[in-house]
């Protein structure tokens, strides 16, 4: 069967001309040219189980992840598998099929969207002349371009070189030489491999050492927002489903929200104050994504920490992509690997974006099905982009977050300005009213187990329960 490629490609790159450069540097030469190959194996390779979106959407998937490294896609096309073969992953015929059109295309570089071997790379890139990267490779490329923080940068590195020890498996004949030492210095006849898997790791020893710290610190910002009682609201969800805009949306902030596969990788904390004066923070998290590799759940768990420590999640769904039940499937997966099950009455609600690319009978379908869940556990249909539907989902933020509160009635002198800015800044003041005698009485709606802090504070004659 021949390779299958891209419809849109060609059009879209006689349209668009060369790729967007990346830095003043890439400016001055042209962008790589990229040919991406996407795999797609049988029932029979996969024990039955099937795939959970279609060909053509991992092939999407795959061009959208190039192009958020600014490479220049001239090639794309799937190539159904029957078997996977541990020399090249493909057969012979499909790796010369793919040798023409890497030449034809004067390609640089090929993406291939599958987990390959050391091996298979080296004898794919002997095959095809030309640099070949794995899909852990290419979205450690995105995530290594994406971060902006220490932490970020040190997650990445940490990641970067799991990989890169992982691939210290006589992939380069340069890396057998035997060089001489003494003792510690590496021992005689320490072969290159050794020393460089030892360089790895004394280096991923140095990182996890500060990832340690800055988890350390990381908590204790969060024992900070604990003694000012201001609930997590966390925004989850498949890579490029709009959680940015919508954290921009709900904020106000600016945070980098474009059309592009991860482009938010360091989590962003801003203070959202809800219709009736309840105050949260809102955050804005990393996006998750089908087959993320391993060693990046693993190096991005103290900044999922977040998501684990939030009172309210909210599932941000493209619901105008064909695999958005797909997505929303691998994004429960991550989340169930982290402890945390999308479960009705849970902390969990769905958020479906992109209302406003829906067409006018898929949008009808859509919202009738939201109303018919109306209620705290969702879904809410939105459009992070033109604001609809986002007060009505600031209003069930509200109602999750003071569902199971306690309301009390407070009664302070006229005088006791700290009591009352005090109460402000511990719970959710409803109502506040003077009588006659200058005495201040503050309705006031509070976590059940504040009541006791509220009583110790101004005495139990003056609070009451309603």
């Amino acid at each position: 069967m021949p390779l299958e490629g891209h419809p849109d490609l060609r059009e879209k790159k006689d349209a668009a001309g060369p790729a967007s450069s990346r830095g003043s540097v890439d400016r001055l030469q042209p962008p790589t040219r990229c040919a991406v190959i996407s795999p797609i194996l049988s029932k029979r390779a996969t024990r039955g189980a099937g795939e959970r979106r279609s060909p053509q959407a991992r092939l999407d998937e795959a061009v959208g992840l190039a192009a958020a490294i600014s490479l220049d896609v001239v090639y794309a096309g799937l190539v159904p598998l029957s078997e996977i073969r541990p020399a090249t992953y493909l057969g012979t015929g499909k790796v010369e099929e793919i040798a023409a059109i890497v030449k034809a295309e004067a390609v640089d570089l090929v993406f291939f969207d599958a987990a390959l071997t050391p091996v298979q790379q080296r004898n794919l890139e002997k095959a095809w002349s030309a640099k070949v990267v794995d899909r852990t490779a290419l979205i450690l490329e995105i995530f290594g371009e994406r971060a902006r923080t220490k932490e970020g940068a040190l997650q990445v590195e940490l990641a970067h070189l799991n990989y890169q020890r992982s691939r210290l498996v006589r992939s380069w004949t340069h890396l057998e030489r035997q060089r001489g030492g003494f003792g510690f210095l590496g021992g005689p006849g320490e072969t290159q491999i050794e020393a460089d898997r030892r360089l790895i790791g004394d280096r991923i020893i140095r990182i996890e050492k500060e990832l340690e710290q800055v988890k350390r610190t990381r908590g204790l910002h969060r024992a900070s927002r604990k003694r000012v009682p201001y609930p997590v609201v966390a925004l989850v969800g498949y890579t490029n489903a709009g959680k940015s805009t919508l954290f921009n949306r709900l904020t106000r902030a600016e945070v980098m929200a474009q059309d592009l596969l991860f482009a938010t990788l360091d989590p962003t904390l801003r203070a959202v104050d809800l219709p009736h004066g309840t105050r949260i923070i809102l955050s804005d998290t990393v996006g998750f994504i089908s087959e993320l590799p391993t060693q990046l759940v693993a190096a991005f768990r103290a900044t999922l920490e977040e998501v684990l420590e939030a009172d309210l999640i909210l599932h941000v769904r493209d619901i105008s992509h064909p695999d958005t039940d797909a997505q929303g499937q691998d994004v429960e997966d991550v989340l169930a690997d982290l402890g945390v099950e999308a479960t009705p009455g849970g902390r969990v609600v769905e958020v479906w974006n992109k209302i406003d690319l829906l067409s006018g009978e898929e949008r009808e379908a859509v919202e009738n099905q939201c109303r018919r869940a109306d209620g705290l556990d969702g879904p809410v249909a939105v459009s992070a982009l033109t604001g609809e539907g986002t007060d009505h989902l600031l209003g069930l933020m509200e109602r999750r977050i003071t569902a199971g509160r306690v309301t009390l009635a407070v009664t302070l002198a006229a005088e006791d300005g700290e009591g009352l800015g005090w109460l402000y800044r511990h719970g959710e003041v409803m109502e506040r009213s003077a009588d006659a005698d200058g005495a201040v009485h503050v309705s006031l709606r509070i976590a059940p187990e504040r009541v006791r802090l509220v009583a110790r504070k101004f005495g139990a004659k003056r609070v009451k329960e309603i």
